[in-house]
């Protein structure tokens, strides 16, 4: 693990521990020619338990404010994330809607309510014997509360965070570049394709690309033309989510970060990723000949990035059998 000088720059070709508000800080101004990265989602993973929404919010807004110092005049900054956001928030009604659909028991509130108009002393503990179901039953029909086991389920609240990213960029004195989609596997209380409400399945997420005024050099001989026709020019990028979850809850694909280093950066130039995870964006870079600087507060991730890179370091440079190692690093780690 790197030893960190707080009166030294963040050298290149490493990944550090640490908070990235602080780190950030260390690096080279104007050095960065791709800043790409997936945040923390506020979606109840264990290192964002700590996290308030305000919490949250605020990470993201910092981050990104410490980023146009340290991206040279012309480069860009790349976000992953679902551009809808959903968490638990308590303070929400507790019903948002009457699911019919997944009611063990066809019973209504009329049919309770005439014949309690029949037996106006009956509790709900006789009503649910008199229709064979359980109290808790009754009193959802009745009430129209959503107790489970006496306990209140908390209400799920959508967020569009596309705004807030936006926001945060053209206050640091970014501007919008371009948006990509990444539509990846579909997942939905574990299933591929059903939801329990009306609400759709969660199967893309966007990359929003923020420029740095300067100037940018376009070439589009960095791709090969099959890139360019297939995904060099298009809005919409197909890549399928990453397959082991083994060793790390959060991942993306090393096609992901590879499409946008390749698109976006020369060789030998550097790429950063402040929420490095288990070394994703490093391997992308690595894989085309540029260098990195990698940060991320968890200890545990540091170590698998670390690991990774050690693994591809030792293999061959050639690009077909580099592409099979990281095959096999996805399948084994749960590269993200």
């Amino acid at each position: 693990m790197a030893v960190i000088n707080i009166f030294n720059p963040l050298i290149p070709n490493d990944i550090y521990h640490g908070d990235s508000r602080n780190l950030l800080k260390r690096i080279e101004h104007n050095s960065i020619a791709l800043s790409v990265w997936s945040p923390p989602y506020y979606v109840g993973k264990e290192y964002e338990k700590d996290l308030s929404f305000d919490d949250w919010k605020s990470l993201l807004i910092d981050v990104i404010a410490l980023h146009f110092s340290i991206i040279k005049p012309g480069g860009f900054l790349a976000v992953n994330i679902a551009d809808i956001l959903c968490f638990k928030d308590e303070s929400m009604p507790k019903i948002m809607a009457e699911n019919v659909s997944r009611r063990k028991i066809a019973l209504s509130k009329e049919e309770i309510l005439a014949v309690k108009e029949m037996h106006p002393d009956w509790n709900r503990y006789k009503l649910a014997e008199h229709f064979g179901c359980s109290e808790q039953t009754i009193d959802r029909r009745l009430n129209g509360n959503n107790i489970r086991g006496g306990k209140y389920q908390s209400q799920t609240r959508i967020f569009l965070v596309g705004g807030l990213i936006e926001g945060a960029a053209k206050d640091a004195g970014f501007y919008l570049y371009d948006r990509r989609i990444w539509v990846k596997d579909a997942a939905w209380e574990n299933s591929r394709w059903h939801t329990i409400s009306y609400r759709s399945v969660d199967e893309s997420e966007y990359l929003y690309i923020f420029w740095k005024p300067g100037i940018t050099k376009v070439d589009r001989a960095r791709l090969t033309k099959e890139e360019w026709v297939n995904w060099g020019s298009r809005g919409v990028w197909d890549i399928p989510s990453v397959r082991s979850n083994a060793d790390h809850d959060s991942k993306f694909p090393v096609e992901l970060p590879r499409r946008v280093i390749k698109l976006f950066t020369e060789p030998g130039e550097i790429v950063l990723d402040c929420f490095m995870g288990s070394g994703t964006t490093a391997l992308a870079a690595i894989r085309e000949g540029r260098k990195y600087i990698g940060i991320d507060k968890e200890k545990r991730s540091v170590e698998i990035a670390k690991k990774a890179i050690d693994s591809i370091s030792k293999y061959t440079k050639e690009p077909e059998q580099m592409d099979l190692m990281l095959r096999d690093l996805e399948a084994s780690y749960g590269i993200g």
